[in-house]
């Protein structure tokens, strides 16, 4: 498989693992862990079923397939698409969109104006929009894109649904991260590179204050039980790299983001998708992929993304 395939395949199976026990405490599921697919009882859905962060990744490969660039209104003109007829969703309805992306895409709707859809509230500074954000690292990969167009890019896709700075930062560090990855640089030394970046350049030391733990400490050395698997961008964001720098395969990631508890769907998927990038899918158990809901969908998506992006050329 190619790095682009397995990214998205391992984001994809984190997703369906996680969303059955979303919402689950830590303890629960430390004590009981979740090793396998398993149906959600709080949506009746079965083993295999990826959910809306899922969507956000089908929705942006398609969206470049079919612009030939990154188009900010045909992004939010596929996120209102999911909701009001299902598609790129795994069951063809739509059952856990985040709240935050579900009330900018009614903005959007109405308005249809991308540069106003965004909610920017400290309450709605959740990690709605890190979904998108490693297709927009693959596009600005193979696009050879610079820092500053890198940012741009970055703070287009995350303002269709949050504008706050705190989530664009979040969004920024997590590319910038996948970027030092894809440029082959190993998984400890893309940490201190992104702790040592000039976030000052695009954003003001408020701002970049909220991720101090993450930047001026080494995160992957707390304690399990100082990490909190919330929607919050900045905790998601930790504890999604936690994992990563603290595994050495994509299962073992997934597994880890899981059993944490809390935000499972969406941290087990960026947990999954992350690792996959790193070491690849191939010690992912075969059921998983088995039981993967619509992959033949995934896979074929994944492949005329990679003709879109040249990955071969």
């Amino acid at each position: 498989m190619s790095i682009v395939k397995d990214g998205v395949m391992g984001f994809a199976l984190g997703n369906a693992m996680g969303i059955p026990v979303n919402g689950e405490s830590r303890d629960s599921l430390l004590s009981s862990p979740i090793t396998n697919m398993t149906k959600s009882k709080t949506y009746d859905t079965k083993e295999g079923t990826w959910g809306f962060d899922t969507s956000q990744l089908l929705i942006m490969m398609d969206s470049i397939v079919n612009m030939k660039e990154v188009s900010y209104n045909d992004i939010a003109e596929c996120l209102l698409e999911c909701t009001l007829s299902g598609e790129y969703t795994a069951l063809d309805t739509l059952f856990d969109i985040d709240t935050t992306v579900e009330k900018a895409i009614q903005n959007y709707s109405v308005s249809k104006d991308v540069t106003s859809s965004g909610i920017d509230d400290i309450k709605d500074n959740g990690n709605g929009a890190l979904p998108r954000m490693i297709v927009v690292a693959m596009y600005a990969f193979y696009n050879h894109l610079r820092d500053r167009d890198v940012f741009n890019l970055v703070k287009g896709v995350t303002s269709i649904t949050h504008k706050s700075d705190v989530c664009v930062l979040g969004s920024f560090i997590f590319v910038k991260y996948i970027l030092f990855i894809l440029n082959g640089k190993d998984k400890y030394a893309s940490y201190n590179m992104i702790k040592y970046y000039g976030y000052e350049d695009f954003f003001d030391e408020d701002t970049v204050e909220y991720y101090n733990r993450l930047l001026k400490t080494n995160i992957n050395n707390l304690n399990v039980d100082d990490l909190k698997s919330e929607k919050y961008v900045v905790y998601t964001l930790e504890t999604v790299l936690w994992v990563v720098l603290n595994c050495s395969s994509a299962a073992e990631a997934i597994v880890g983001g899981v059993n944490l508890g809390g935000e499972t769907g969406s941290i087990a998927a960026l947990c999954g998708g992350l690792c996959s990038i790193i070491y690849g899918i191939s010690d992912v158990p075969s059921k998983w992929c088995d039981d993967l809901v619509k992959a033949e969908y995934i896979d074929k998506l994944i492949s005329k993304f990679e003709d879109a992006l040249n990955i071969y050329e």
